[in-house]
């Protein structure tokens, strides 16, 4: 007893209950700093005890006139203080959450480790819970305690190498970080809550008991109507935004949720696209890192108000008929003191070889995915945004770092799998298992796999051997066509294959094709820069790429200021440059993509067919010499065809002959060079009647001028 004072009072006990709370008919509490202790019947409020001083490092003992539930009262110098006793509550996990999270497959974790703000016994108060096996003492600390570890060290289930404690009359709002004794015996700096559903406003790095109060969700239509929005039939076309640069007020601030709710959903919707999708806005120390280096799985950042304000925004998205998708981190994490990085002392949730539990390219450390507590970590991570916040997808971020075990390391620095190879094993299955629970918990949610390499079957199910993601990024196509339309047009007859080539593989999996914020920071500048020729031109062709785009099987994505030409690099901590609006070149291709939104929404050819070959067939593939292109588009059963037409050359050409499906008239529902948009208003007067002349194979054909620099989108009339 007397060595078990000593260390407690030193604050180096590993079992705080062994000593503090109720034996017997004694009762223990350690109060350093105060004056007296009384023992108070809860009930009643009658005195049941008093307690006496038996270690000057304030730990207090005595008996009690009766064995009931009770209070403490405690005189500090210069007030006093009533407060139920955190050591005389009971096991506060039960076995099975252990042995869920033990196994790795607790997705509920949220709602059981952490910081719970609860009742237990009766008794108002916060649950907490955290895992580090290898720490010798671990305590809540905050303002409630004077942030002393001696005060709360909390009780360890060493079965699950889980720490818990309730502590009583803590309220939704307060700090919190956790205190911990390392296996050496040094107290680490202290951490941050993995499981914080809040955290205090970065810089600032404490964690906070967030409110437990469930939200009033609304959405019940949208999410029993999920499946079929997110079906490969479906149109979905992707805005993406970074939640502090949409938009600034007067100050410079960026908005909170509600705020940028009121600006960006209305923006969305009246744009026509199906979907936000949000750079990462789990909580994260340098934004900087746009959000791309997280530290708090569970927890919207604080940057833009509460966790219930983010909850609101996704309500009012959903009744706007948007979806939203958040960008997801589970590839690395940063190296911050106060987070997850050597969290007990010892490397938890990262490798301790640093050959594989270290990206040398972003100074970040990577999880351990074949350890049950961390890949469980992560999946309960992903469910809570798609089941707590109702969001419709997650992007996972930087996949192909997360496949190879050699990624972006040179030769001899990297560990090699249990074969032999390069394949990341746990990985993979980390990942074909977080498809597999988002099929089967979540029905209509997207995983969508941001993977560079040619790594087989990403997007094919699970029981087929693939990874089992709903979509991926088709980096290749944006690579290919980028340094197509880069070219001068005098230039492109010899790199015309750029742009057929995605059609060799438009169908090896479910595509997204992305033009993301990658493409518009760190010196490659804006897209609207990137175009060739003369100011007329740069806008045409970038025109013209939209609309190319926008036609060509795949999903959709753009970064938000492409919509509106931004002349400009992309700058966090800047805004979207809205005053561009005021120049009719500007506003014209915002003007663009809203038709176009609204084309390839409402023309079933151009979307009901991008999961599958039969919906999409060349006219004019081959014409290098004139840099036109022209391919047909097809739906389901009765949906009428719709004719692409590609001349990407500023040159005009008349009498185009284009063979079609289909006869009678045809009309142009988007021409890239209307008036509208800034251009020429060359064209074919809206509508053009076709020919019983055959060509490319069908018995009619239309006689097309093809507009400078320009795509036109055509359909058959009735």
């Amino acid at each position: 007893m007397i060595d078990g004072m000593e260390a407690l009072v030193a604050g180096q006990h590993g079992d705080p209950f062994a000593i503090l709370g109720p034996h017997g008919g004694e009762i223990r509490t350690l109060q350093p700093g105060a004056r007296a202790v009384t023992v108070l019947a809860r009930d009643s409020g009658e005195v049941i005890g008093g307690l006496e001083q038996i270690h000057s490092g304030g730990l207090f003992a005595g008996r009690v006139s009766r064995q009931v539930p009770y209070r403490l009262r405690i005189d500090w110098p210069g007030s006093v203080q009533e407060t139920e006793d955190p050591y005389s509550f009971g096991l506060l996990l039960g076995p099975l959450d252990l042995h869920l999270f033990a196994e790795g497959r607790h997705f509920e974790l949220a709602k059981v480790f952490g910081a719970q703000a609860m009742a237990v016994d009766g008794v108002a108060g916060v649950r907490f819970a955290l895992w580090a096996p290898n720490a010798r003492r671990v305590s809540v600390v905050g303002g409630f305690n004077n942030w002393d570890g001696r005060r709360h060290p909390m009780r360890a289930r060493r079965e699950a190498g889980v720490w818990e404690l309730f502590i009583p009359g803590l309220r939704p709002g307060m700090a919190y970080k956790y205190e911990l004794v390392g296996p050496d015996g040094g107290t680490l700096p202290l951490k941050a809550d993995p499981l914080a559903l809040a955290t205090e406003l970065p810089p600032a790095t404490a964690s906070r008991i967030a409110d437990p109060t469930p939200f009033p969700w609304s959405d019940e239509a949208w999410m029993a109507g999920r499946v079929a929005r997110h079906a490969p039939d479906a149109p979905m076309s992707i805005y993406e935004v970074h939640a502090g640069s949409w938009w600034r007020d007067a100050t410079g601030e960026a908005p909170d949720w509600d705020r940028l709710a009121d600006r960006l959903i209305p923006y969305v919707q009246g744009l026509g696209f199906t979907h936000l999708e949000f750079m990462p806005i789990m909580e994260h120390p340098f934004g900087g890192s746009w959000g791309y280096q997280p530290l708090g799985q569970f927890a919207p950042s604080a940057r833009f108000g509460s966790p219930a304000g983010f909850a609101r925004f996704v309500d009012r998205a959903h009744a706007a008929g948007i979806g939203v998708i958040l960008d997801w981190v589970p590839a690395h994490f940063p190296t911050d003191a106060h987070g997850l990085y050597r969290f007990d002392g010892t490397a938890l949730y990262e490798h301790a070889d640093p050959r594989e539990g270290f990206h040398l390219d972003w100074n970040t450390a990577i999880y351990n995915f074949g350890r049950n507590e961390v890949r469980g970590f992560l999946l309960a991570g992903a469910m809570f945004w798609l089941e707590h916040f109702h969001v419709d997808g997650l992007r996972v971020d930087a996949v192909a770092s997360m496949l190879y075990r050699d990624y972006s390391r040179p030769a001899g620095e990297w560990i090699p799998n249990r074969y032999g190879g390069r394949e990341n094993l746990e990985a993979v299955a980390f990942l074909k298992e977080l498809n597999t629970v988002v099929g089967e918990r979540c029905p209509g949610a997207m995983v969508v796999a941001e993977e560079s390499t040619a790594w087989p079957g990403v997007t094919r199910p699970v029981p087929e051997g693939g990874l089992g993601f709903s979509y991926k990024w088709n980096m290749g196509w944006m690579h290919d066509t980028l340094a197509y339309i880069e070219q001068d047009p005098i230039h492109r007859q010899y790199h015309h294959g750029q742009l057929t080539f995605g059609l060799v593989y438009a169908w090896s999996e479910q595509f997204v094709l992305p033009l993301s914020h990658d493409e518009v920071v760190y010196g490659k500048g804006s897209l609207l820069g990137k175009m060739p020729g003369d100011d007329w031109q740069k806008y045409a062709n970038l025109r013209a790429y939209l609309a190319f785009m926008w036609s060509h099987p795949g999903r959709k994505l753009v970064f938000m200021g492409i919509e509106i030409a931004q002349p400009e690099e992309w700058n966090h901590d800047g805004t979207v440059s809205w005053a561009l609006l005021d120049d009719p070149r500007h506003r014209g291709m915002q003007q663009l993509v809203h038709d176009l939104n609204g084309a390839y929404r409402g023309i079933p050819a151009l979307h009901r067919g991008d999961a599958t070959p039969e919906g999409f067939q060349w006219v004019v593939g081959d014409d290098s010499a004139r840099s036109v292109f022209a391919y047909l588009r097809f739906g389901g059963p009765g949906d009428a065809p719709a004719l692409v037409v590609c001349n990407l050359t500023p040159m005009p050409r008349p009498g185009y002959r284009i063979g079609v499906p289909n006869g009678g008239a045809w009309h142009e529902v988007v021409n890239s060079d209307g008036a509208a948009y800034g251009g020429t208003n060359s064209g074919n007067g809206g509508s053009v009647a076709a020919d019983a002349i055959a060509s490319h194979g069908f018995a009619q054909s239309l006689s097309l001028l093809l507009p400078p620099l320009a795509v036109l989108i055509l359909t058959p009339q009735g």
